[in-house]
């Protein structure tokens, strides 16, 4: 398979598709929503990058031979004329119409947040032939940013009840969930995600993609850190010397660096390591040492290590009344993390008068794999049909789902009255203005947005 055939980037059924649409079929426009799901709001984002990636490259001659034969010999048909129709008269690129809302808009669920149409009639069957790739190529980007932006409100809301600032806020969540992916795509479209809501990754692939897709520099950051084989390799009676040895390497004036340090017993390293012979160079690093205890019972873990590091390393009361260490030493619990199991440390934390400004989260599995096209419903759907000139609502109403029921006719997506975003019918748009923006046409990205708007759009 030719690294990016469009034609095979399909569900099997798609291909028998083109066959099954009325006679006289022009036109099909089609939408995404997220039909309903645990956040009551989504962030959109994902479009550019697909459309950079897999729509500006016209498919070929020797695309229409492989899909045919692959296809056949599956069992199904493959529509050769439709597909030489867009090679000759298209130059090979789509000739589809794709609008949305800016990307980084927060759209309140059950409301169209994209619409394609075909922008040839002779190429009527092609939007919905399009849905398996756009599908999944946007959930996922759009799960992995709402999840980020609902778990950056809940840290945010502790910071304002127990820390002095905010400034830490873009730090408080770190991606650790690269080598967990199911896909270096996967690494790199959901690492992106993650980086509009915060600006601390381990997954390189996400900023790369930020940069090639979004147009940022430099996306995200992240320090020097230890792993257990970096510490274990120095052996059980030496990890003091292996310790030491991160504080030689990476700690100075300004300077963070972590370390994981529940190799053998994260007790004996914070008192007798951390707390015993290093304690001077710890406290005299001139930056912060971010001590990671990685292992056991994510709440009690980070409550009992911040207490021992509180009574070794001393602590002030902030002008909200809790307890946060001095600035040469902080935690990141990296283990059992998750948008459930955050709130219970912070509240644990809470409880114990200890500020949420001591500690950062690292996020693996749970930020980007354990995720689903479920979690917010995310669904395409054909709307409107013109036949022979005329236009048609298309829609399902299933009575045995109905959460299933979609949306009738061509959409728009406008302001309320009360300022609630609102889909009509787009023969009701009047003088409103239409939030969905054509974004690409025949192969035309028609907007480039750029990576610092998306977040600029998304922040709580």
């Amino acid at each position: 398979m030719t690294e990016h055939n469009l034609i095979l980037n399909v569900d099997s059924y798609k291909a028998s598709h083109y066959l099954q649409y009325p006679p006289g079929s022009e036109y099909v426009s089609s939408y995404m929503e997220c039909r309903g799901g645990e956040f009551p709001e989504a962030v959109f984002f994902g479009l550019q990058a697909f459309i950079k990636q897999y729509l500006q490259q016209p498919v070929s001659a020797a695309d229409i031979d492989e899909a045919e034969a692959i296809l056949h010999a599956h069992g199904l048909p493959c529509h050769r004329a439709g597909w030489e129709h867009i090679v000759e008269e298209h130059g090979g690129l789509l000739p589809l119409e794709i609008s949305a809302v800016p990307e980084g808009t927060v759209v309140p669920l059950h409301n169209v947040m994209l619409q394609v149409v075909n922008t040839c009639p002779a190429c009527f069957w092609l939007t919905t032939y399009i849905e398996t790739a756009l599908v999944r190529a946007i959930w996922y980007p759009v799960t992995v940013a709402t999840q980020g932006r609902e778990i950056k409100k809940i840290i945010a809301r502790y910071l304002e009840e127990t820390a002095d600032s905010l400034d830490g806020l873009p730090f408080k969540l770190h991606d650790f969930g690269a080598r967990g992916a199911s896909s270096l795509e996967t690494a790199m479209l959901g690492g992106m995600a993650h980086l509009v809501n915060f600006q601390g990754t381990d997954t390189v692939s996400g900023l790369v993609a930020a940069r090639k897709y979004y147009g940022a520099d430099m996306a995200g950051y992240s320090i020097p850190a230890a792993e257990h084989s970096t510490m274990t390799a120095w052996g059980k009676e030496r990890e003091a010397d292996a310790y030491a040895n991160m504080l030689d390497q990476f700690a100075g004036p300004d300077k963070l660096v972590a370390v994981v340090s529940d190799s053998y017993d994260i007790w004996n390293a914070i008192e007798n390591i951390w707390g015993g012979v290093l304690k001077q160079r710890v406290v005299d690093n001139g930056g912060t040492v971010v001590v990671r205890p990685n292992s056991g019972e994510p709440v009690k873990i980070v409550t009992e290590s911040l207490e021992r590091l509180m009574r070794i390393f001393g602590c002030r009361v902030n002008s909200k009344g809790y307890r946060i260490l001095p600035d040469f030493i902080r935690i990141i619990q990296g283990d059992g993390i998750s948008r459930r199991s955050i709130p219970k440390i912070l509240q644990a934390m809470k409880k114990r008068k200890q500020s949420a400004d001591n500690v950062t989260f690292g996020m693996g599995g749970e930020l980007l794999q354990k995720l689903h096209r479920d979690i917010l419903s995310f669904a395409m759907k054909a709307s409107a049909i013109r036949i022979d000139g005329q236009w048609h609502d298309v829609y399902k109403n299933p009575v045995t789902g109905p959460e299933k029921k979609s949306k009738r006719g061509r959409l728009a997506l406008v302001c309320g009255d009360g300022g609630e975003m609102e889909t009509i019918h787009l023969e009701a748009l009047g003088d409103c203005e239409n939030l969905l923006r054509p974004v690409f046409r025949d192969g035309r990205l028609l907007i480039e947005t750029t990576f610092d708007e998306v977040c600029q759009r998304a922040e709580i």
